[in-house]
């Protein structure tokens, strides 16, 4: 019999859920168009107060009226250039400077071999910078002589094709997750409004983090940038989805109690609140942890991705459930879940296996008859795979590499690259003491990898010592700045190299010389990205054991998961590392890939663990470990590789961004995912659990067997033994 449910928790508690979630989503959704106001892709942005190349740019911003980024024109010719088509290409200077982009053009300023000339064209920075360098390359393209190739590149033109890159994120990524996800659950539950019900959850729930982190970006209270932004929609659409799905599987299970479906829908909020609830705090807490790097973009995605777990959280165990309750078993249709006999739907546990049928029926069998031999074959085989993890090569990348799709400004750096010093357009900046100038000058002119070097005067004039240029630098409170141009592409390792050895040269002219610019500002990023892998690693993991501890009320289960989800990961990371190598061929990968993986995958692979041994612990109490290990896998091995299968979809979206670092962790993610669902929570945890048996749960009382075990135990010891 089942208990009268009042008409306000029936009909009205739901309607309210589900018209508040109408407005969040109806304000929140037009958000995604304004998300860009809020937004920068600058990488000089990300860094900490504390690193070299921002003390440099302080001191540079002293030295300048205005906030401009260098475009570099280049024009190409299979042969040297003639007087007649010299003249024609220095032409364009007046077509460029009439765009009024920023301060005077220089150029054009012809290669030694004749073959190119090239414009160094100051372009205000401002949130218009695409737009200026469109509206530049649609002048210099037609205007370049006939049969000659014209590039916008630089700075300017490298910073407005990376935002071209970052286009799809509000429009194409979400289309293709929606469309994977939607096409997973209309395979998983055979129905349409199920998986219409999922998606709106997860898409309201986008809706309210966009919502919260555009508010929070308005505010000052984050960065947000195109990296952070892309992974906030999936993440979100991801987690939404598990925390989806796994309460549709108890609130299926529950309708198979009873046929009040406001009652079903409360007791599947309750038996999947507690690991719903742990998984979102493992993850949100995971990402906070972020906020103890040292680089801006990481800090920024940490409360920006925590906020969106915040709302699939939020959406998942509130309007869910109150599509669920105006829904009921319709939701399910046409494969509605019936009613069971009394007799059936609390089976009487011997092994664990009674009441199962198919893949995890056979899984399980093998899990409980050769344990030992899963789990030990299990960590062979990851450990194997984390071999590869020494190929890993996360020191960075140029930037020309970063961008995947078809760039003017990459080709440009290429053509550049041919004819001028690489570093044209891009210089070191060295800020010194005045009076050590001309000794700390010679100094960077002496040193390998810089083919010039000059004093500015003001109005970034070059104090060169010819006829009528200035004879005295310009000074701000006691400092000189030189500018350093390298002979190698200011993103390219070498340049970096060259970096360094000023910085190590220069200190002993001048103990309070800094090295800025551009080659200064990636390698920062590198070194700080790096500091942060070893910092935040430690944290993460102490936070996640301390949650599973306070979950399973046990230490060893929570360290051994901990332990399998670190295996796994680094199991991914191998795998990862072969791949981009040797079929991607990508020349190595963004200093941060290695931390956001690490914090993806240990996060989002304990939620898997979290949805086994929550379920496993409850069965244990009523069956026994071991039978309750077997029943706990059975009944949660659908749903959870259901979700495993929707979250690496959802991952792998990202790589339809033609952007490295998005592409590379998208792989990461969605192969770590798969993995950590197929082969670590269905054979290695729950494997290693059942041979250890009661003890997993150490020091509860539940390592002291139930009281149901030891009857069984007792039971089986007096049984008379046959033969």
């Amino acid at each position: 019999m089942t208990s009268k449910v009042p008409f306000w928790l029936r009909w009205l508690v739901p309607v309210v859920l589900v018209i508040t979630w109408l407005g969040i989503a109806g304000i929140g959704g037009p958000t995604f168009g304004r998300i860009s106001e809020v937004s920068s892709n600058d990488q000089a942005s990300f860094l900490p107060a504390s690193a070299e190349a921002t003390a440099a740019a302080e001191w540079q911003a002293k030295f300048r009226d205005s906030e401009e980024i260098p475009g570099v024109v280049i024009i190409e010719n299979d042969s040297a250039f003639t007087p007649a088509q010299l003249g024609e290409a220095a032409k364009l200077k007046a077509d460029i400077e009439a765009l009024k982009l920023g301060s005077a053009v220089v150029g054009p300023i012809p290669s030694e071999d004749g073959k190119a000339v090239q414009f160094i064209v100051p372009i205000a920075s401002s949130d218009e910078l695409r737009e200026k360098v469109k509206e530049l390359r649609d002048v210099v393209q037609p205007g370049a002589p006939d049969g000659m190739q014209a590039f916008v590149t630089g700075p300017a033109g490298l910073t407005a094709d990376l935002v071209n890159a970052f286009g799809g994120i509000d429009g194409i990524l979400l289309l293709v997750a929606l469309g994977a996800v939607f096409i997973i659950l209309l395979l998983v539950y055979r129905s349409v409004v199920l998986p219409i019900a999922v998606l709106l959850t997860s898409v309201f729930a986008l809706s309210a983090a966009i919502l919260l982190v555009f508010g929070m970006a308005k505010a000052g209270w984050i960065q947000l940038n195109g990296q952070s932004q892309g992974i906030l929609s999936i993440l979100v659409i991801g987690a939404a989805t598990d925390y989806a799905l796994l309460y549709v599987a108890r609130f299926r299970e529950a309708l198979t109690h009873t046929t009040n479906r406001t009652q079903a829908v409360l007791t599947a909020w309750k038996a999947s609140f507690e690991p719903i609830l742990a998984s979102g705090a493992t993850v949100i807490i995971a990402l906070l942890c972020l906020l103890f790097s040292d680089l801006n973009s990481n800090k920024g995605l940490g409360p920006v991705a925590a906020a969106g777990i915040v709302c699939a959280l939020l959406a998942a165990l509130t309007l869910l459930p109150a599509f669920m309750a105006l829904l009921g078993r319709a939701a399910f249709w046409p494969f509605r879940p019936k009613l069971l006999p009394d007799d059936e739907r609390e089976p009487e546990l011997v092994t664990g296996l009674e009441g199962q049928k198919g893949l995890w029926r056979r899984v399980g069998s093998l899990v409980s008859k050769r344990p030992r031999i899963v789990w030990v074959a299990s960590v062979l085989l990851l450990a194997v795979a984390s071999i590869g993890i020494t190929q890993l090569k996360a020191n960075g990348v140029p930037q020309t590499d970063v961008i995947l799709a078809k760039s003017d400004a990459v080709d440009g750096q290429a053509a550049l690259a041919r004819h001028f010093d690489a570093g044209s357009g891009s210089p070191a900046v060295v800020v010194v003491s005045e009076g050590s100038a001309r000794q700390v000058l010679d100094k960077v002119k002496a040193t390998n990898g810089v083919s010039d070097a000059y004093l500015l005067a003001e109005g970034n004039i070059p104090v060169t010592g010819a006829p009528g240029a200035p004879a005295d630098p310009a000074v701000r409170d006691g400092r000189v700045l030189i500018n350093a141009t390298l002979s190698s592409a200011a993103d390219s390792l070498e340049a970096e190299e060259t970096v360094r050895e000023l910085r190590t040269s220069l200190k002993e002219v001048d103990s309070e010389a800094l090295v800025g610019g551009i080659t200064a500002t990636a390698l920062d990023t590198n070194t700080t990205a790096q500091r942060d892998l070893v910092v935040i690693i430690p944290i993460v993991l102490v936070v996640i054991l301390f949650i599973l501890m306070l979950l399973l009320r046990s230490v060893v289960a929570p360290v051994l998961l901990v332990l399998s989800v670190v295996l796994s990961y680094g199991a991914a990371m191998g795998v990862s590392a072969w791949v981009f190598n040797g079929i991607f061929g990508f020349l190595g990968a963004d200093a941060t890939v290695p931390l956001f993986g690490f914090v993806f995958l240990v996060a989002l692979g304990v939620d898997y663990n979290i949805f086994l041994m929550s379920r496993v612990r409850e069965e244990s109490l009523k069956h026994g470990t071991r039978p309750g290990i077997l029943r706990g896998l059975g009944v949660t091995g659908g749903v959870i590789t259901s979700a495993g299968v929707v979250l690496a979809a959802t991952f792998a979206a990202l790589g339809v961004i033609p952007i490295m670092f998005l592409v590379q962790l998208a792989f990461i993610v969605a192969f770590g995912v798969l993995l950590d669902t197929v082969l670590v929570r269905s054979l290695l945890v729950p494997a290693l659990a059942y041979d250890i048996g009661d003890k997993v749960w150490w020091p509860s009382k539940l390592s002291r067997g139930s009281s149901r075990s030891r009857v069984q135990a007792s039971e089986q010891d007096k049984a008379p033994v046959s033969g």
